[in-house]
């Protein structure tokens, strides 16, 4: 079963710096890395800068498609108006379906602000306490928010975004 996880973190470039600590996880095999991609939010800007960090992704990424659906849905709709939000409500149904709901995403929309940065994160096989212990290492010490798929689930999410 994969797991999208999100871990928050208080400084702008604190997703950066955790993609090493995060690869030096996966060789030490305390974490499978299906996909994963970093938001970081600048203090002065308007928007977050996305990047998809397909280095670490393996052959069942759910690619790009997927990440900057997500985003959108996070970032943008706020700001789009109705006519685009209303386009989109068959496409936040369907994350609904895959257990990527309204209230994860209102809670994403809510804590990651201007100063702050995310590592988005669909794993499996995670030792929970060794990853949020070597986070906590780097001095970044990142809040864990967490969204468990089932297998249904995640099968449905990579038919949804397959190429």
């Amino acid at each position: 079963m994969a797991t999208l996880t999100v871990w928050k973190f208080e400084n702008w470039d604190g997703a950066n710096q955790a993609i090493g600590t995060l690869e030096s996880l996966a060789k030490q095999g305390l974490i499978k890395v299906h996909d994963a991609a970093a938001v970081s939010w600048q203090p002065e800007a308007k928007r977050p800068k996305t990047r998809q960090l397909r280095n670490l992704a393996g052959a069942g990424a759910v690619g790009g498609m997927f990440w900057g659906m997500l985003f959108g849905l996070i970032f943008l709709m706020p700001l789009a108006g109705a006519a685009i939000g209303a386009a989109s409500g068959a496409l936040a149904g369907s994350l609904t379906d895959v257990g990527i709901d309204d209230g994860f995403i209102k809670s994403m929309r809510d804590q990651l602000k201007p100063g702050t940065s995310a590592l988005f994160l669909m794993s499996s096989d995670a030792v929970p306490d060794k990853v949020k212990e070597t986070f906590d290492a780097t001095g970044l010490k990142p809040e864990l928010i967490q969204s468990n798929l089932s297998n249904e689930q995640e099968a449905a999410l990579r038919e949804m975004f397959a190429d």
